[in-house]
């Protein structure tokens, strides 16, 4: 059973449904007891940085993911759930995340040319990182395929933990890994078949 945490942010019908579609046991939850039994986790969430993190620690919740995943179960951190993965961000201020992968999380605007839309909306292909085994939740992806993404900010000083970057006027953090912890910054449950294979890929780890 994989378990979509709910922590009062995040697009949690989409996902449930995502998952649904692919046949995987999921349920949607806060309760502490539920993500301790379930196989592996799903952290997901929209918005800002420092409201979400303020919430996931008023629940506890956060004890408990990086608990659980310090006993090598699986989480898949989506969008902003990527971006709280790691150890801070400066939207609006610096703000501590759960330190779980090595980075920070910083605005895009001053990094891509100024004609650039901010928030990046929409559809970009994943490029992988040369000399790097690719991630196994991308072994039914292929190098170019496109992903939906709607963000601001992205992570950075993490190039360790890049399993996947995508051009945006620069080279831009798409998804990151350290052992059972992933984060993708897109949205695999808007990205059609192939987010849908993402989804699979990590069902099967």
């Amino acid at each position: 059973m994989i378990a979509i945490i709910d922590y009062g942010v995040g697009n949690l019908y989409s996902l449930s449904s995502s998952f649904k579609s692919i046949g995987a046991d999921t349920v949607v939850t806060g309760d502490p007891e539920i993500i301790r039994k379930a196989e592996k986790l799903i952290l997901p969430g929209v918005g800002a940085f420092r409201d979400a993190a303020e919430k996931l620690r008023a629940t506890g919740l956060d004890k408990i993911i990086i608990e659980e995943t310090a006993k090598g179960k699986p989480l898949l951190g989506i969008c902003l759930g990527m971006q709280m993965l790691f150890e801070k961000s400066f939207e609006y201020g610096e703000y501590e995340g759960l330190g779980m992968i090595p980075g920070s999380v910083v605005p895009m605007k001053g990094v891509i040319p100024d004609d650039l839309k901010v928030p990046h909306i929409g559809w970009n292909g994943l490029i992988f990182p040369e000399n790097k085994e690719k991630s196994k939740i991308f072994k039914y992806l292929n190098e170019g395929d496109h992903m939906y993404f709607v963000h601001s900010y992205f992570a950075t000083d993490c190039d360790e933990y890049v399993s996947s970057k995508t051009e945006y006027g620069a080279l831009l953090t798409a998804s990151a890994e350290k052992g059972n912890v992933f984060g993708v910054q897109f949205h695999p449950e808007k990205s059609g078949e192939k987010g849908l294979s993402i989804l699979r890929a990590f069902c099967e780890l």
